[in-house]
């Protein structure tokens, strides 16, 4: 059965073939008509020679070669788009991690991570309230290597203190021969649905919106 995604995407894809083609057609009849023109009326005294004729016809050549290559390059995106798009809604109904600084506390868990650009000496969590009340200091202490650094908590606050279920925002910080920066934040979300847009596969997840497909770095 085929898929709204893939309906569109194929209607796209013939709609897309179809003008180039027509836009071709009508060069090469403008091309071969101006050409019959010049052939009719060229001077006898002075006529074209074989190579200017074999030069422009291998011009138009060349520009049809070059369209009928557009519209391959086309029609194999569009399929690759629906593949992707098809191959994403796997994802639905399940978390995945994406850019973004929202970490939600349930039954006093939650995870989320960030993202290091290069190793750090030290890296620091911060989490806050509605209201950017620091709420919890979390040390992540020395990570050796860039990449994804995952960190759990316990939805307690820096006195040792239980909060509540909630929404909160968090920040990063890592220092590295005494140079801060801010690492990329991470939040997990659950993928509600895929969508097929003009500019690629976006994914639903809810609070954090929607994030294209190239944007998950982990899904569990």
């Amino acid at each position: 059965m085929t898929t709204p995604v893939q309906s569109s995407t194929s209607a796209a894809a013939a709609a897309a073939t179809a003008a180039t083609s027509s836009q071709l057609g009508a060069t090469q009849d403008r091309f071969l008509t101006l050409l019959v023109t010049q052939l009719k009326n060229q001077d006898p005294l002075n006529p074209m020679d074989n190579a200017q004729v074999t030069s422009q016809m291998a011009q138009l050549s060349t520009v049809s070669g070059i369209n009928q290559l557009n519209s391959t390059v086309q029609a194999l995106s569009a399929s690759m788009a629906t593949s992707q798009s098809l191959q994403a809604t796997s994802m639905i109904g399940h978390a995945a991690l994406v850019p973004g600084a929202q970490i939600d506390l349930l039954k006093g868990q939650s995870d989320a991570a960030v993202e290091l650009a290069q190793p750090a000496d030290n890296v620091t969590v911060t989490i806050t309230d509605a209201k950017g009340n620091v709420v919890r200091t979390l040390p992540l202490g020395q990570q050796s290597a860039a990449g994804v650094v995952n960190f759990q908590w316990d939805g307690k606050d820096n006195t040792g203190a239980t909060v509540a279920d909630g929404s909160y925002k968090f920040s990063a910080n890592a220092v590295l021969g005494g140079t801060n920066s801010s690492p990329t934040t991470l939040s997990y979300g659950l993928v509600n649905n895929v969508s097929l847009t003009s500019g690629g596969v976006t994914l639903g997840m809810g609070t954090l919106g929607n994030v294209g497909l190239s944007a998950v770095r982990q899904v569990l």
